[in-house]
């Protein structure tokens, strides 16, 4: 039987522990995913999941459910993650469609029904790969609006409301870190480019030699 987020979170409150168990289970690869993209390291989103899901233990009691469990182990994830930026930044910030249009570069949720072959694999790779090491170069109220819309998915007035800042402001950093990266990966694609024909210049220039 497949119980409801709801019931779950009703039968951690009774301190039932194969509930919260449950609610983990569901959860964690969302919950690390999220700290992945906004930390930008594996060992630092592991140490924040963790450290989310045991702050929800500890709060579940007080949980009142005026949002769902989802929305909030999202917003102490990202409440972890903004005060671990703050320390090691030492910035201020009030806060950071599965479709991220980059010219003719979309970042779609959706896969291909077809199965992709491993030259289209390998270029998704790289791609993901690009776009990690783009997003912790943007500061972290962009990255994690950013990440919020396009990656995990919220609403624009979720995320505000998970940020605590007003719909205005989270639909200009948004677009703001989208136009980011779109120059930043056309530019790298056009410098890929560039060394490609170079490259393949200097072959032809050898072959005659």
């Amino acid at each position: 039987m497949v119980y409801r987020d709801e019931d779950l979170v009703t039968r951690s409150k009774n301190g039932d522990l194969q509930a919260f168990e449950e609610l983990v289970c569901r959860y964690e690869r969302k919950v690390y995913s999220l700290a992945y993209r906004m930390m930008g390291n594996y060992d630092d989103a592991n140490d924040i999941a963790q450290e989310a899901f045991l702050r929800a233990f500890q709060a579940i009691s007080g949980f009142r459910g005026d949002s769902s469990f989802s929305t909030w182990i999202s917003h102490i994830v990202t409440n972890l993650c903004r005060d671990e930026l703050r320390k090691r930044y030492r910035i201020s910030f009030e806060s950071l469609d599965q479709e991220l249009c980059l010219g003719d570069v979309e970042v779609k949720k959706q896969m291909p029904s077809s199965e992709p072959g491993p030259d289209e694999i390998y270029e998704r790779y790289e791609f993901q790969q690009e776009l990690q090491e783009l997003l912790t170069t943007l500061s972290p109220e962009f990255r994690l609006a950013l990440v919020l819309r396009d990656i995990q998915g919220y609403s624009y007035q979720e995320i505000a409301e998970l940020m605590e800042c007003s719909l205005g402001t989270v639909k200009s950093r948004i677009n703001r870190a989208r136009n980011f990266l779109k120059d930043k990966i056309l530019a790298q694609r056009e410098q890929n480019l560039t060394n490609k024909r170079l490259y393949n210049l200097k072959g032809g220039e050898a072959n005659e030699l």
